[in-house]
């Protein structure tokens, strides 16, 4: 089995390019989705994060991800505070579904603050995806994202180039899709190898 980690800051691609290595027949884990997940209603992710930070972050019985969104993204010291409850739950998520995964299976974890988290994963392989920031900006307007959402959210994340200095591969996002699927397929085929060789 090879463990993979995808990153790449917010509008670079890396959904694109985790849906183009599932294609080809990786098993692809979104950290975004597990950390939906793990703070379901009912979850124990849930009940800490009401409890730190009340009820007003609900919306019909549910917690108001833009709200929650706006809150820590605006306070680095209550984004930590989330973190150290959402992190533990995302990495027992992600064992879980390795465990589930046969010995020759390519898991490729799709994680946007990999640097951020200070390596409390361990990866065989690293790929970041890096993205001019007007390309990044274009693609989050179109999605309805506010020019103030978006200069938030980056600035809580690190540089392109930090997290190229910890990437095996790095893949260049700004032109087509087209672009894209030949830079994939290459590491794919060195991704093969390496578990091969394990």
């Amino acid at each position: 089995m090879l463990i993979v980690a995808l990153t790449g800051g917010i509008g670079s691609g890396k959904s694109t390019v985790g849906e183009l290595f599932q294609q080809l027949g990786a098993v692809v884990v979104d950290s975004d989705q597990l950390a939906r997940e793990v703070v379901e209603r009912g979850s124990s992710g849930f009940e800490q994060i009401v409890t730190l930070f009340g009820d007003e972050i609900l919306k019909n019985g549910e917690i108001n991800r833009s709200l929650l969104a706006e809150i820590i993204f605006k306070d680095p010291a209550k984004r930590k505070d989330l973190e150290q409850i959402t992190h533990p739950l995302i990495r027992k998520a992600f064992a879980d579904i390795v465990a589930k995964s046969g010995d020759q299976a390519i898991v490729i974890n799709q994680i946007p603050l990999l640097v951020e988290s200070k390596y409390e994963y361990n990866f065989d392989h690293v790929i970041t995806v890096s993205t001019s920031e007007d390309k990044r900006i274009a693609r989050l307007l179109a999605k309805g994202y506010t020019q103030e959402q978006i200069h938030n959210r980056m600035k809580s994340q690190v540089s392109d180039a930090d997290r190229e200095k910890i990437a095996d591969s790095i893949i260049q996002n700004n032109e087509s899709e087209k672009e894209l699927l030949p830079q994939v397929e290459k590491i794919w085929e060195q991704l093969q190898s390496k578990l091969k060789s394990k």
